[in-house]
């Protein structure tokens, strides 16, 4: 086996058991999510926990993917395929890294909040 199929293959198990946990634990889970769990309890009240953990629990499942589909052609077709796997789940995850917590989650608001 090479080293780029052991590598997207390690990233699969966190990925996985990331996923599961915010699938389980549903609304409770969105407190784990990076900066959500430093907003004020009455603000944290004006979003939609359990869009969050489903959208967090969503994208954990599409880089398990993305890292498992690394694995495997990486194996079978060549060991520069576990680098194009890393790199779609960097553009991925970058592109939903924000400095600001409001700007990060507003998109999960409660509708009767936005102004």
């Amino acid at each position: 086996m090479n080293v780029g199929a052991c590598a997207c293959g390690i990233f699969v198990v966190p990925f996985l058991l990331v996923g599961i946990l915010f699938g389980i634990f549903k609304e409770k889970a969105a407190n784990f999510v990076s900066g959500f769990n430093s907003l004020p309890e009455e603000e944290r009240n004006r979003y939609d926990k359990t869009y969050i953990s489903r959208d967090m629990r969503n994208q954990c499942f599409a880089w398990a993917l993305i890292m498992f589909a690394g694995a495997v052609l990486s194996y079978m077709v060549t060991a520069y395929m576990a680098v194009l796997a890393f790199m779609v789940w960097l553009i991925m995850f970058f592109r939903n890294v924000h400095m600001d917590a409001h700007a990060a989650f507003k998109k999960y608001l409660i509708k009767s909040d936005e102004i």
